[in-house]
């Protein structure tokens, strides 16, 4: 046992120093020169140009108030700024108040009927496309807020960039304990096991991380890209958005944007659960070996450790109740490192097994509804 609990310390010690490297690799949104290689720089010094910021919204009376706000509070000198909402058959009235919120800055569309072999995400997200006007488009969750400086920080970055897509993960707000468990795990896969400079350093589709709250693309790109239209069918839109950005040889960045935007995700634990059941399996390419081996090493690392932790410490001290215990102090400062990235409280870490057990709970959950045909349930509409 305690040979079988030091290699687990090793392995752990050796994410830790991954995971370090890793998140210092990540740079800012403002400060995107810092992902480019050398001598790569597509700016050509003058201002930047229109910017369209596209908001899918479906049922989203208690969010899109807020986001228009926020957006509309944004200093964005010599920029041109165009918002667009989405109304997607909502039943609570998100497309009066968005009307109501936005005013003569926002224009407020009506979306179309969902066609067959669409998901509803997407052909909201493609008709935004179309009626824009800018030569960049920023898509944003109606969740979303942004700080201030986001939508100069954000023309800055394109500028830069040139092409292509900028995409990151705003901080998450967390409220119910199933939210705080569970939503930082997304960060935690991206420090954790992403070597972050081949996202923008290679064109190979495996290497990427997107998220959907926050896609900042060319125009060019976009519908060179395919677009929504592309990825018409993917449950999981934004990976598969960015595996065809750079399937199409243009640049894909991800930029910590976690000073700039904060979101919550969901409001209570019913939630949490629908959405990730919905997420994980597609995540991992409906490869049932894939999604239990990714399990079990999770359990294995940062499950096993705690319990049996747990297990010496009341059955009397021993060695084995050392190693088990530097083996869990070890997982947590892991799970600190993508916290840190993220914005997250210090103590959140020292929860990793229980995080590990929801989220491994839920995997099996999105597996089976995959599996059984049942399928997943979202806003009212049912996916596959």
């Amino acid at each position: 046992m305690i040979v079988f609990l030091q290699g687990i310390i090793v392995i752990l010690l050796l994410q830790l120093l991954f995971a370090l490297w890793n998140a210092s690799q990540l740079p800012k949104l403002g400060a995107m020169r810092g992902s480019m290689g050398d001598g790569e720089c597509s700016c050509s010094g003058k201002e930047a140009a229109r910017l369209s910021v596209l908001i899918p919204a479906r049922d989203e009376a208690g969010n899109i108030s807020d986001c228009l706000t926020s957006i509309m509070a944004c200093s964005a000198a010599g920029i041109e700024v165009e918002i667009l909402v989405l109304d997607d058959h909502s039943s609570d009235g998100t497309g009066r108040l968005a009307a109501a919120a936005g005013g003569s800055r926002v224009r407020v569309m009506q979306g179309r009927e969902l066609p067959e072999g669409w998901l509803g995400k997407s052909f909201a997200c493609a008709q935004l496309a179309e009626a824009a006007g800018g030569e960049w488009l920023l898509f944003l969750d109606a969740d979303v807020r942004l700080r201030p400086n986001a939508l100069q920080q954000a023309a800055d970055a394109a500028k830069m960039q040139g092409r292509g897509l900028i995409t990151g993960f705003p901080r998450q707000i967390t409220g119910t304990w199933l939210e705080r468990l569970v939503v930082p795990l997304m960060g935690f896969t991206i420090i954790c096991h992403l070597p972050l400079p081949l996202v923008r350093g290679t064109h190979d589709p495996r290497f990427v991380a997107a998220h959907g709250g926050f896609m900042l693309i060319h125009r060019d790109s976009y519908f060179t890209s395919g677009g929504h239209k592309a990825i018409r069918s993917e449950l999981v839109d934004d990976m598969a958005l960015a595996r065809a950005v750079k399937r199409a040889g243009e640049p894909v960045s991800l930029a910590d944007i976690a000073d700039d935007s904060n979101m919550r995700m969901y409001h209570y634990a019913a939630e949490v659960w629908r959405g990730y059941r919905k997420n994980i399996y597609a995540g991992v390419g409906r490869n049932p070996l894939l999604l239990l081996a990714m399990l079990a090493f999770y359990l294995l690392l940062y499950v096993l450790p705690f319990g049996i932790a747990i297990y010496s410490v009341l059955n009397g001290w021993s060695i084995e109740a050392l190693y088990s215990l530097l083996a869990y102090f070890a997982g947590a400062a892991v799970k600190r490192i993508s916290d840190a990235s993220g914005r997250q409280p210090v103590w959140l870490c020292l929860l990793m097994p229980f995080s590990m057990l929801c989220l491994t709970a839920i995997g099996l959950s999105s597996w089976r509804g995959s599996y059984s045909g049942q399928g997943y349930e979202w806003k009212g509409r049912r996916y596959q």
